[in-house]
């Protein structure tokens, strides 16, 4: 059984947790919980069966030996702030927050780190298709990558980048484009909705040469996030039309269900997909 330590107990770490207990991930055993918010973890570990440690600081989670894989579920900031003392310390990583890797030269330390020490860092396709498709076609010669997010407006609620922009979505009646730009812009300015775009980025052309449109849609109720590549060995399209997850509506809710599965595909013996 695959021991694994859980940074983040909100919505997703939550769900990606029940689904670890209910078996959904494979042979796999949470062992210890880690939140800011200590109330968090204590919800989180109480209700499950396993019953994990709750550990206080970050020291805690570097001393450990029980868990050999930490899954980061918490924030581009728990990124930052635990990847490299993670791998440092002999464990593996999965990250779903992978905005932060957008940061050059974090990406380019943390990436030297785990090949220094032989560790593997994980990074589910999250809540879009076609990621094994963009990789295949990044063998060869690539003209263009690029993205199309919608959403509600709701999903953007709180955003920052809209406040100093004083794009406002209230009463939004039409859809509206609220971004156009290189993927490394797209992380920074909306850090909670489009992970993807970080995802698309390093499964392909970067993050300079990954183009992202984001929009706002009144007249939905679902993420939806459409990949086009075009290349020497040919052309491709991706869509994927997301239940946002309940208490995160920022998050589809295919990007708990990705991360479930990463775990199962590590623990089995035929790997289908790229």
């Amino acid at each position: 059984m695959m021991k694994v330590g859980l940074i983040g107990c909100g919505a997703i770490g939550t769900a990606l947790a029940r689904m670890i207990e209910a078996g959904e991930a494979g042979d796999v055993e949470v062992v210890w919980v880690y939140d800011l918010r200590r109330d968090c973890s204590q919800r989180l570990a109480s209700g499950l069966s396993s019953r994990p440690k709750i550990l206080n600081d970050a020291a805690e989670i570097y001393r450990d030996r029980s868990a050999e894989l930490v899954v980061e579920a918490a924030s581009q900031g728990a990124v930052r702030d635990y990847s490299l003392g993670i791998i440092s310390s002999g464990k593996d990583l999965l990250i779903l927050s992978v905005g932060a890797l957008s940061d050059k030269n974090f990406l380019d330390e943390l990436w030297a780190e785990a090949r220094r020490l032989g560790r593997k860092i994980y990074i589910p396709s999250g809540a879009v298709i076609g990621i094994d498709g963009v990789k295949s076609l990044s063998l060869r010669k690539v003209q263009e990558v690029r993205l199309i997010t919608r959403k509600p407006p709701s999903a953007f609620r709180g955003n920052e980048y809209l406040k100093k922009k004083k794009i406002k979505l209230t009463g939004l009646r039409a859809p509206k484009t609220i971004f156009t730009g290189p993927a490394r812009e797209a992380v920074k300015a909306f850090p909670a909705s489009v992970n993807v775009a970080a995802t698309l980025s390093l499964a392909g052309v970067g993050f300079d040469r990954t183009m992202v449109t984001i929009i706002a849609d009144p007249r939905i109720r679902r993420n939806i996030h459409e990949i086009r590549a075009r290349g020497e060995s040919g052309e491709l399209i991706a869509k994927s039309i997301n239940v946002p997850f309940p208490e995160s509506p920022r998050t589809s809710y295919l990007a708990a269900l990705s991360a479930a599965r990463t775990l199962r595909n590590l623990g089995e013996t035929v790997k289908v997909g790229t």
